[in-house]
């Protein structure tokens, strides 16, 4: 053991206290300096029981309790170093940690032992080993008593962080609620702004992921609380860290001179305090802006110069965002197989260290960013393997994210049958994508409605739907089972959903005692299916034709058509010619035409001879009920 009595005096430790009082104050000064964020600091401060390379004794002399007292001060120091300096020290602090938990076991103090928990939780957390950091922050939380207010407002805070970082946003949110209580008791400043910056956190990723302003607003709040609070505790590297949140918020809602104004600010400080770990999310946030600007060669030398610091260390998750980043920006610059290796190294450092979120967003970027570069069969697999790896995601994006995963997907395949490739033997162990979809499908639906609470509207708004009315047509025609289950996430008064009754929903009922037949010219597949199954889903038969001269030969015979509803942008004959070719026709010319279209031609649209304009996509809800009224008068 090294005892450097030079050390001892040069940070004001007199050297005639006995062994047991200098580890005592060595280590009560440590701690103040961490909680100021001066780690290089609390490191001299523990200078005279750092242990060099190899050494195991550092403790020698000391009773159990101020060895475990040393043994957890020293650890906690080294993850924090860690995480600035990008330094492989993880795993060192926490069997320093642990054997300041064992000890402090063995002298039957549970408080002290909730507080080492937590740091050992943080450590976890760096790695990306979330499931290690909640047991530890579990154990801890059982083990703190009310009296100690302010630890438990801590472990409270971490376990948000953690939450938040595995993307359980509803959770998070829950650990935060759970703490404002004590913070309006705390008068501890050096607590109140990490409550304060990660509750920012939450409600910036909330706000993002259900598209809620109000809680971006609040965000917005909650960071200038965070910031007055760092300040007053006299933490700048925390300050730097609220910075570089307000960076991230700005450019995620494309105020891209805010979000590099405080870019640049949180850069000058970790820069001055040689926080090259935090410089190196900096750089990423930067990338981010960028990659939403469309500066993409800048967004990729950024992202790269994130990923060669963060390389160096042992922060899985930043790594995983870091080069997932890098990755997209790689491959909207062309540069597919850099894309590719990039976004398959994200994919591996999440599943290694066990950021199953961050390795199921990776997988998402492959199918969003490489589907040109990507087979259907391949893409089948990415997908089923991202469904499973965020499956425990509470993070409403994923949702979104997924849902459009999917489509892609069932888009890869129509391309490959049209073009006459052979799918017979498109499976992968025992799974085919086609025959599958219906049950992932449904696990989507049951996924958002069970995050919805039931709601129909809030659901069809994670999954990315622009109406309600497109989640209902999908329960009503293709997942019927869901019917029964609704009810039990969420009592109504009038169920949104219920199973269609014939006396009401046949088309025996409409005044036309008949079924309505529509003709939809749409060359989107995606908007013409969706409009089928809001229509199907009112008991109409819909026939789609995507293209113009097509169309025009249909409406020449005989076929019945009630309605017709038309795009303006299509291929062979445009919507407003076919309008009017349409209206020269004997039996149609009283047939009703409907343009729906996002062109801004409604004058025009008039001219040629239709009964209704509606604008695609936001007037798609009301398709069906502008068909029935135009077929009953």
């Amino acid at each position: 053991m090294k005892l450097a009595t030079q050390s001892a005096m040069a940070i004001g430790i007199s050297t005639e206290l006995s062994l047991a009082e200098r580890a005592a104050e060595c280590c009560r000064q440590a701690k103040e300096f961490e909680r100021a964020g001066e780690y290089e600091a609390a490191r001299e401060a523990l200078s005279a029981f750092w242990p060099e390379p190899g050494e195991s004794s550092m403790v020698e002399g000391l009773d159990r309790r101020n060895a475990a007292e040393v043994l957890l001060r020293v650890g906690v120091a080294m993850g924090w170093l860690g995480g600035a300096h990008q330094l492989k020290n993880q795993e060192v602090a926490k069997d320093l940690i642990t054997s300041s938990v064992e000890i402090f076991t063995e002298l039957a103090e549970p408080e002290r032992v909730a507080e080492a928990q937590s740091d050992l939780a943080l450590c976890y957390w760096r790695e990306g080993g979330f499931d290690e950091a909640r047991i530890n922050l579990t154990q801890a939380l059982d083990r703190v008593t009310d009296a100690n207010a302010d630890l438990r407002a801590l472990i409270l805070i971490r376990a948000a962080v953690v939450e938040r970082g595995a993307g359980c946003l509803n959770d998070a949110l829950r650990f935060v609620q759970e703490c404002a209580p004590l913070m309006d008791q705390s008068q501890d400043f050096a607590l109140k702004g990490p409550f304060h910056n990660t509750f920012a956190l939450v409600l910036d990723d909330l706000a993002s992921a259900e598209n809620r302003i109000d809680y971006r607003d609040k965000a917005l709040i909650e960071f200038a609380a965070a910031s007055f609070y760092f300040e007053q505790a006299g933490h700048s590297r925390y300050c730097a860290g609220v910075e570089n949140n307000l960076g991230f918020l700005y450019q995620s809602i494309n105020k891209f001179p805010e979000a590099h104004e405080h870019i640049d600010r949180a850069r000058h400080i970790f820069l001055s305090l040689g926080d090259v770990g935090h410089v190196a999310q900096v750089n990423d946030t930067r990338a981010r802006a960028f990659l939403a600007e469309g500066r993409l060669q800048d967004a990729e030398r950024y992202a790269r110069m994130a990923v060669k610091t963060l390389d160096r260390g042992d922060e899985c998750s930043l790594l995983v965002e870091a080069l997932t980043t890098h990755g997209i920006a790689l491959a909207r610059l062309g540069n597919f197989s850099a894309a590719r290796s990039e976004l398959n190294r994200a994919i591996e450092a999440g599943e290694n260290c066990g950021d199953l979120e961050g390795a199921g967003r990776a997988r998402l970027s492959v199918i969003e960013e490489l589907s040109g570069q990507t087979s259907a069969r391949e893409m089948a697999s990415i997908f089923k393997s991202a469904l499973e790896t965020l499956k425990r995601s509470q993070d409403a994006s994923a949702t979104q994210r997924l849902f459009a995963a999917s489509a892609t997907v069932v888009d890869a395949f129509d391309a490959a049958e049209f073009q006459g490739t052979d799918l017979k033997g498109e499976s992968l162990e025992g799974f085919s994508f086609k025959k599958e979809l219906h049950a992932y499908e449904k696990t989507l639906l049951e996924r958002a409605l069970r995050e919805a609470e039931g709601s129909v509207t809030k659901a069809s708004r994670l999954l990315g739907f622009k109406h309600h009315q497109s989640l209902i047509s999908l329960i009503n025609t293709r997942h019927q089972e869901l019917l029964q289950t609704r009810s039990a996430v969420r009592k109504r008064r009038r169920p949104i959903i219920s199973k269609p009754k014939a006396s009401k929903k046949t088309a025996t009922s409409r005044s036309s005692a008949r079924q309505i037949s529509v003709l939809h010219v749409e060359d989107n597949k995606h908007v013409a299916n969706e409009l089928a199954k809001i229509l199907s889903s009112e008991g109409m038969q819909v026939k789609t034709c995507g293209h113009g001269l097509t169309a025009l030969k249909w409406l020449a015979d005989e076929a019945r058509f009630d309605v017709v509803i038309v795009d303006n942008d299509l291929p062979g004959l445009g919507g407003l010619e076919l309008v009017r070719r349409v209206r020269k026709i004997t039996h149609r010319r009283k047939t009703p035409i409907i343009m729906l279209s996002s062109d801004d031609i409604e004058t025009e649209a008039w001219g040629a001879g239709v009964q209704e304009f509606l604008r695609k996509p936001e007037d798609m809800n009301r398709v069906a009920a502008t068909v029935e009224r135009l077929v009953t008068r």
